[in-house]
């Protein structure tokens, strides 16, 4: 009888433990195709199956093909980091409709875009605080080497091609005056070359003046610090001209934040019990993942890695995010 006993006290105690499993059930999640949001996804994926006991099955995503999918086929059930600044519409409405939820936001200070300088040439010349600051020194930040013929130049380095911000960065370089003020606007190809030039800047302790964003893995690495625009951003002026290709006569503006939430499907919603609220308090900051970031750029980690890593280092910021149990089961996991 005690041993019967004991084994219906295990049994009610294991219940107790994976009622969230069963509350939770099999899901999919999105696993987005830019580093943050692959770090993000592992995050939630080990979390979700050890802490609550969720089936996770891992599926690519991108952020306009991801969304309208959920829109139009509930599926996948979550989308941890979307940047929905250029699929808003279409998401309100299916939010309106009671199709989507905003679950949470995914990051707390939003992704940041703008013109960047390194750390050390802010803190050598505490005058430049903003694009217009910088713009009356084009020989602290030389045009590449590779580019004799603009030597003399100073240089803004864009957007990468084919990006939606080499649009606005050409818009912006006008609308700033810049060739006037002795710059030329250099094209840096791919997002690897961009990196580049701000890794040789660095190393060389040389000016470096132009877009970048955060979070990011090289931000992680390298202080750099972003420009005031000097003026707000206004929705109506990006819409008629910043973003526009071409535009004849842009004025300055100030880069939206992009909101960056977590998107869940009704049916996730309503089947997902405390496996959805720990959604809604999972957040963190840029500063917080960009060094994750370095840390699997140094380590050549892959996004599991990264959030392994993350769950044992960082405890002061993903527990509370959950209850101690849960807590104490992804600890064991790990």
């Amino acid at each position: 009888m005690t041993h019967q006993l004991a084994r219906g006290l295990a049994l009610l105690l294991l219940a107790a433990a994976t009622s969230g499993a069963q509350a939770c059930g099999r899901l999919t999640l999105a696993n987005m195709n830019w580093q943050s949001a692959e770090l993000l996804a592992q995050v939630d994926r080990l979390i979700l199956q050890a802490g609550y006991g969720c089936q996770v099955d891992l599926v690519p995503g991108d952020t306009v093909p991801t969304l309208t999918s959920m829109i139009a086929k509930g599926q996948p059930d979550v989308a941890p980091e979307a940047w929905i600044n250029g699929v808003r519409e279409p998401l309100q409405k299916a939010v309106a409709a009671g199709r989507l939820h905003l679950a949470g936001t995914a990051l707390k200070d939003g992704g940041i875009e703008g013109w960047w300088i390194p750390k050390f040439v802010a803190d050598a010349h505490p005058e430049i605080r903003s694009i217009a600051d910088a713009l009356k020194r084009p020989d602290l930040f030389p045009a590449p080497e590779n580019r004799p013929q603009t030597r003399q130049q100073g240089a803004v380095h864009n957007c990468p091609s084919g990006w939606q911000c080499q649009i606005v960065m050409a818009n912006l370089f006008k609308a700033h005056g810049a060739q006037a003020k002795g710059f030329v606007l250099v094209d840096p190809g791919a997002a690897a070359a961009l990196d580049g030039s701000i890794a040789r800047a660095q190393q060389r302790k040389l000016g470096w003046l132009g877009y970048y964003w955060s979070p990011t893995a090289l931000l992680g690495q390298y202080a750099m610090v972003k420009l005031a625009e000097g003026v707000p951003h206004d929705a109506a002026e990006w819409q008629r001209c910043t973003s526009v290709a071409g535009c004849a006569a842009p004025q300055p503006n100030a880069w939206p934040v992009a909101a960056v939430h977590t998107v869940v499907t009704d049916r996730f919603r309503q089947a997902g019990g405390p496996a959805y609220a720990y959604l809604g308090r999972r957040s963190w900051d840029s500063a917080t993942v960009n060094a994750m970031l370095a840390w699997m750029a140094a380590q050549q980690a892959t996004g599991e890695q990264g959030a392994r890593q993350f769950l044992k280092t960082r405890p002061e910021v993903w527990q509370p995010w959950v209850d101690p149990a849960v807590a104490a089961r992804v600890r064991a996991a790990l």
